[in-house]
């Protein structure tokens, strides 16, 4: 019978989902559910200095809202719970026990002042800093001697020191690793917690994970990790080391080059989808380098063998040209409902009440769905509708060499082509219909009417079309602009 894909996303609950994990978490989920496996997800909170409060609850609800839904975990059960590291330390016990009395792993008694004497001895000669050995030697009667005196101590794993180490990655094939490159590393620390080298491969086993999917950070504890498996007698899953996402300027990703956290992405207006299908290339591509992709797609044509070894540079561009896809495809009833809490921004106490209803809001949002790259951009791109009079200099009324009187002229004559077109054939066409066509018969230039008609309306120099503008407004509004504009122009505000 072949053996079922099972592969786990396991983070520390240590607050936010770095987007580097939502891309590994995504690859272990494409990589399950293209054959028809399962994704558990395991807390890994055995280092306690770092646990955060209530971050598994928000960890959760952020993989929820991304539309990551596991099979085995903490909030759902499984056969192979618990799902929460800090409730199998009984288990870490057991197993560490086992290796103390293999051989596989003993007792450190040393000091933090002596090892950090050690490192700057070994700094001083220009070595690398590695634990001695300075307790590997001790006999079992010593090292039970000092653990009943109280003395305290850590457990080491016993590398090899002579051989080399051959280990498989499913990306890279063989790495070898030389003995030198290697020391005996804590597998429990002095509390008796274990560390992730210890508590992962022992979980990955008890719970039969068949593939390791996990960022090459952790190559250098590859090694180690397998021989733990040898250790036990345990058949390895395979590996698959995902490369780093970089900056542009192939350092780190970190805070000070973007964000980094997932729920400041969906703060700011991203789609999950966008999301998903971004970090997903990132690394990866299907065979005809289709780039949207939905889930069902992905999944259908995942291969884990077609991920890439090099790098992924984070293109907020990109980033932005896949969310700006995924807004123009939704329908204008749900996109209005996903920038509502944005729109409220601009809600204020003298704020009409018809702008607070979703009619108008459609309309609103209508206007600028093709321009939007995120949903809180629709907060600045539409705040001139929900104001009384939007604000700007005079000046910017002005088109090109025109004076200030041709621009009260042409306010004034756009303010009575206007105000004859009755509320019924209030729409962009007829307006439209209606200025252009007397601009045209008598010959006269489209920008000096069309310009000021557009501050006039909006304030700025880029926004929707004027005419756009205008029907949303409705006919009331739109002529109590063009008049405001008029009387600006009539104070000589500069």
């Amino acid at each position: 019978m072949e053996k079922q894909t099972r592969v786990r996303f396991a983070p520390s609950p240590t607050g936010y989902l770095h987007i580097g994990s939502l891309r590994i978490v995504i690859f272990n989920y494409l990589l399950a559910k293209s054959q028809k496996g399962k994704i558990i997800l395991r807390i890994e909170d055995t280092d306690q200095q770092r646990k955060v409060e209530d971050a598994v609850e928000k960890l959760l609800k952020i993989l929820q809202w991304v539309g990551i839904n596991f099979d085995e975990g903490p909030h759902i059960g499984g056969e192979y719970g618990p799902y929460i590291q800090s409730q199998r330390l009984n288990i870490y016990t057991q197993k560490i026990n086992e290796l103390l009395k293999t051989g596989d792993a003993y007792r450190c008694f040393c000091s933090r002042e002596m090892l950090d004497k050690m490192r700057m001895e070994q700094k001083e000669k220009g070595m690398p800093s590695r634990y001695d050995g300075k307790c590997r030697h001790l006999s079992q009667l010593e090292s039970e001697n000092k653990m009943k005196a109280g003395e305290k101590f850590v457990v080491r794993q016993k590398i090899p020191i002579k051989q080399s180490i051959t280990v498989k990655d499913k990306l890279r094939g063989n790495i070898i690793f030389n003995p030198e490159d290697l020391t005996d590393h804590i597998l429990t620390k002095s509390d008796g917690l274990p560390t992730y080298q210890l508590a992962s491969v022992v979980d990955d086993h008890l719970m039969k994970i068949s593939h390791v999917i996990r960022g090459e950070e952790w190559i250098p504890s590859f090694p180690k990790n397998i021989l733990l498996y040898q250790a036990f007698g345990w058949q390895e899953p395979e590996f698959i080391h995902i490369p780093l996402t970089l900056n542009q300027d192939k350092g780190k990703l970190s805070k000070r080059y973007a964000d980094v956290a997932v729920e400041s992405y969906k703060d700011k207006g991203y789609i999950p989808q966008a999301l998903i299908n971004f970090c997903a290339l990132a690394g990866w591509h299907p065979k005809n380098d289709q780039e949207i992709l939905a889930m069902e797609q992905m999944i259908e044509q995942f291969r884990i063998q077609d991920a890439k070894i090099s790098p992924s540079v984070f293109d907020i561009n990109k980033l932005n040209y896949l969310n700006g896809y995924y807004i123009r495809q939704k329908n204008i009833d749900e996109l209005t409902d996903l920038c509502l809490p944005y729109l409220k921004e601009n809600f204020s106490a003298e704020i009409k009440n018809y702008k607070k209803e979703k009619s108008f809001l459609k309309n609103v949002v209508s206007l600028e769905q093709e321009r939007l790259k995120y949903l809180s951009e629709i907060t600045e791109l539409t705040s001139f509708f929900f104001k009384e009079v939007p604000d700007y200099n005079s000046q910017l009324l002005i088109w090109k060499k025109m004076s200030t009187q041709q621009v009260s002229q042409n306010l004034n004559k756009l303010y009575e082509l206007l105000a004859i077109i009755n509320n019924k054939q209030w729409t962009q066409k007829n307006i439209e219909e209606k200025i252009v066509s007397f601009i045209k018969d008598n010959s006269l230039v489209v920008g000096n009417f069309l310009w000021p008609m557009r501050v006039s309306l909006t304030g700025r120099q880029n926004s929707p079309g004027p005419f756009e503008v205008a029907e949303v407004l409705g006919k009331e509004e739109t002529l109590a602009r063009v008049e405001h504009a008029t009387i600006k122009l009539g104070v000589g505000e500069q």
